[in-house]
């Protein structure tokens, strides 16, 4: 993999952003943010060789700034809701910012995708780092967290989580690509195999409800493939609440999903090591300019954020989401590309 980093502009904050190119020796490239650690273009070759642009993506910072959908960044502390925008630890409360109505969402105010990460490559990787402070955005401890971005040869994008604290803090990290396999216009074609049986049911909210419910004989049921357009033109209580979905699957494996678009026939193979993914068809993604002149907008893309469940912190049933002192977290999820 060869590296190479070019200027990519300049922070509202004065800061300076660069843009961090992989090639693999196949060609296909990758390029990496350090604001928000955020995969801002991924190419990978099509069925008649023609590269594709597979993620959703601006062409500046201040876009990047002044949008919102978290497109292509790197969430935390935890990724996804937080119910109340609060949670108890050793029976202290504690309150965060409310950016999703009454809940948190993607870390708060100023999550890690607001961020400029320190950046460097090591070890044949791409590796960028920050410390979350005590306190920020009402989390406790320090939280010393990296992100290693690598472009195999096999053209497999591998994006592995590591972070270490000094108190016990709640941390789910994950990637917020919008993956197009077409590079330009919906996902409706894209036909998913998720590796679930059960899915979190969802209130209005879009937070759990605590219940985990069987994919059999509804819309969630993907594993054995199908179109996104037939799942999301079927009528669901769920995806009605949401115009389509916003959930968390409950992974059976490592083996987690697979999306392959008929039209250029490129698959993405995703596998993790977390326990859940969100699955998300941009349906609030409002219609808006993307980068190279093109347009991004409801069901433009999908999203499949690997994660601990949402909310985790006020559901004793599911995984935890806590960190310890002396712990270390690692987890890593791979987005593997090929044709067919």
């Amino acid at each position: 993999m060869q590296v190479k980093s070019r200027p990519f502009g300049t922070t509202k904050y004065g800061e300076g952003v660069t843009a961090w190119e992989l090639e693999n020796a196949s060609g296909s490239r990758a390029v990496i943010l350090d604001y928000g650690a955020t995969v801002q273009s991924l190419v990978v070759p099509s069925r008649g060789g023609k590269p594709v642009d597979v993620v959703l993506g601006y062409d500046t910072v201040a876009e990047y700034e002044e949008n919102g959908g978290f497109v292509g960044a790197t969430l935390g502390r935890v990724g996804n809701r937080i119910g109340g925008a609060r949670f108890s630890l050793g029976g202290k409360n504690y309150e965060l910012f409310k950016n999703d109505g009454e809940n948190t969402l993607h870390g708060g105010a100023r999550g890690f995708d607001k961020y400029v990460w320190d950046a460097e490559v090591k070890d044949g990787k791409l590796r960028m780092s920050r410390l979350s402070p005590d306190g920020e955005e009402g989390f406790p401890g320090n939280l010393s967290v990296s992100v290693s971005f690598e472009l195999t040869d096999a053209n497999s994008l591998v994006i592995t989580y590591d972070a270490d604290t000094d108190a016990l803090t709640p941390v789910s990290l994950t990637n917020h690509s919008y993956f197009n396999l077409d590079g330009e216009g919906d996902i409706l074609r894209h036909e998913l195999r998720l590796n679930a049986d059960r899915f979190c049911e969802a209130g209005a909210d879009c937070l759990p409800t605590g219940r985990l419910l069987d994919v059999s004989g509804t819309v969630f049921d993907f594993r054995a493939g199908r179109a996104l357009g037939e799942a999301l033109a079927a009528e669901d209580p769920q995806t009605g609440l949401f115009g389509g979905f916003d959930h968390n699957f409950v992974l059976n494996g490592l083996d987690a999903a697979s999306v392959y678009s008929p039209a250029s026939g490129i698959v993405m193979d995703m596998r993790t090591t977390m326990p859940g993914s969100q699955l998300y068809t941009a349906n609030s993604l409002s219609e808006r300019p993307g980068k190279g002149g093109s347009t991004m907008g409801p069901h433009s893309a999908l999203c499949l954020e690997t994660q601990v469940f949402p909310d985790g912190m006020n559901h004793y049933s599911f995984p935890s989401p806590l960190l310890r002192p002396g712990e270390h977290l690692h987890t890593q999820t791979s987005y593997a590309f090929s044709v067919r």
